[in-house]
């Protein structure tokens, strides 16, 4: 069974993660597909049924970025929903946003993600990201240091 995701029936779950590397850079992915299409933001996807938060935002990771991580802690919930021009519900999302570690692995670019890079957070403000998803690295990366400090 294939999952609605254009004028859904229901709002659809997923998981995404503030990945920091050693150096305190953050992940972003450039979307490769609607919604949001070319804009950065944080990689994450759909949960799979009987698949727990901080699995799906693990494995999604590894799909679009290529690399093994550990995920911390909650960061928060994201709740895009976006309207057609006639003001219909197009597309609702709750995505649950996480902080994690990169453990190994080499950043490649994979599944929907049409890039992927370890940026430094004063060039978060130089990518396309929509302003809930810069709040998020933000508040992740307050997390982060916390943890690592």
């Amino acid at each position: 069974m294939s999952i609605q995701r254009e004028y859904p029936l229901a709002p659809l779950v997923g998981a995404a993660a503030a990945i920091f590397n050693e150096m305190g850079h953050v992940l972003l992915v450039q979307r490769g597909k609607p919604p949001n299409k070319d804009q950065w933001g944080l990689p994450g996807g759909l949960l799979n049924v009987g698949e727990r938060l901080t699995e799906g935002a693990r494995r999604e990771v590894m799909e679009e970025c290529g690399i093994d991580v550990e995920i911390c802690d909650l960061v928060g919930v994201f709740e895009p929903i976006i309207h057609d021009q006639d003001g219909v519900v197009q597309y609702h999302y709750v995505v649950v946003d996480y902080w994690g570690r990169h453990l190994s692995g080499d950043l490649l670019p994979g599944d929907d993600a049409a890039d992927a890079r370890w940026v430094a957070l004063e060039e978060l403000d130089t990518f396309d990201m929509l302003a809930e998803s810069r709040a998020m690295v933000k508040k992740a990366h307050t997390s982060w240091q916390a943890a690592t400090t």
